[in-house]
């Protein structure tokens, strides 16, 4: 085991429900510097553990670990953290309870403080799911937090994003014809389709016309197809995916009682100076919906990475696309 778990203890989650036992599955890099002022955390995205961070992690790097003591906490419902798979009856498979970002992040918080006597951070950067939850982190915590990076993430689910992952969520429950009381009897054979509603999204059109996946060892697109998004998703707990798609299409960080729906109010609150990194191409974490954001907080900048890798253009595959958001979280980091 590569990580470490911090027990929450029994949580009263947003929903009003209890998760009995709950904990954060968490790696850190680096040390922990006297002042506790050299702090970055990088939490997980939709379907990622923390092993899939590590590309932006190393020496010479902006999250250099020789520099800064950074935290990677696991999103719930991953498998490492509390999650579907890993939690006993009665709350375990289908029956487990609707986690928000804004639980996340609360318990992202009590590891932070509790566990690491940490006040300040100088980053909270991640990709998709894990820039919502940067977003969030600045808007729960404005005075702790001094930067923000997310890339390929907005700061709520827009109604398009919504219904991207809806058409993932339909293809699980379509293998149980859309009957809940049958979602136990899902497996992970079932996630095929899932994998290939989604391999439509992850890239961009133009991605596929010049067939880029041929550089990746691919000589087909349907090998393509099978090889990654089919391969990748079956590898995962359908409930898992289920519990993780409820997280992602309710992600709202004025969601909750400090903003009480207020969008605008929670963008214009946050204190960090952000970076915003969507794709240029991104299909459903639109450069445009981030643009929007943007220019509501106080100290962003906008900074689209130009690339045709769509959504994965964040995802640690394109060397162009790492220069450049290691680069722009080196500049950001320099900033007072």
């Amino acid at each position: 085991m590569d990580y470490e778990i911090f027990n929450l203890g029994d949580v009263t989650l947003q929903s009003g429900a209890t998760l009995p036992s709950a904990f954060l599955a968490y790696k850190t890099y680096g040390t922990l510097n006297e002042q506790k002022d050299n702090v970055i955390v990088y939490p997980t995205a939709f379907g990622d553990q923390h092993a899939q961070n590590e590309w932006l992690i190393g020496s010479g790097m902006a999250l250099d670990p020789q520099k800064y003591f950074i935290i990677v906490p696991n999103l719930l419902g991953n498998g490492l953290s509390s999650s579907p798979s890993n939690t006993p009856p009665p709350f375990d498979g289908a029956n487990f309870p609707q986690v928000t970002i804004y639980d996340n992040v609360t318990f992202q918080h009590r590891l932070v403080t509790e566990k690491f006597g940490i006040q300040k951070i100088a980053l909270v950067v991640g990709w998709s799911m894990g820039g919502i939850q940067a977003f969030q982190w600045a808007a729960s915590y404005p005075n702790m937090v001094e930067r923000i990076a997310p890339f390929a993430g907005v700061a709520k689910t827009w109604a398009h994003t919504f219904i991207v992952l809806d058409g993932m969520r339909a293809a699980l429950m379509a293998a149980v014809n859309f009957d809940s009381s049958r979602l136990n009897e899902l497996t992970s054979a079932n996630m095929r389709a899932v994998g290939r509603v989604y391999a439509g999204w992850g890239l961009s059109q133009a991605f596929y016309r010049e067939e880029l996946y041929r550089a990746m060892g691919f000589d087909s697109l349907a090998d393509f197809v099978s090889g990654v998004w089919e391969k990748s998703f079956m590898m995962m707990d359908p409930h898992n995916v289920l519990a993780m798609l409820w997280t992602g299409q309710h992600a709202d960080i004025s969601a909750n009682p400090i903003y009480n729906g207020n969008f605008a109010d929670a963008l214009k609150s946050i204190k960090a100076l952000a970076c915003i990194m969507p794709g240029s191409t991104d299909l459903f974490c639109t450069a445009d919906d981030n643009e929007y954001e943007a220019k509501l907080i106080p100290n962003a900048m906008f900074k689209p990475i130009e690339s045709i890798w769509g959504h994965f253009a964040g995802r640690g595959i394109n060397s162009a696309d790492n220069k450049f958001i290691d680069d722009n979280l080196k500049h950001l980091l320099t900033l007072k």
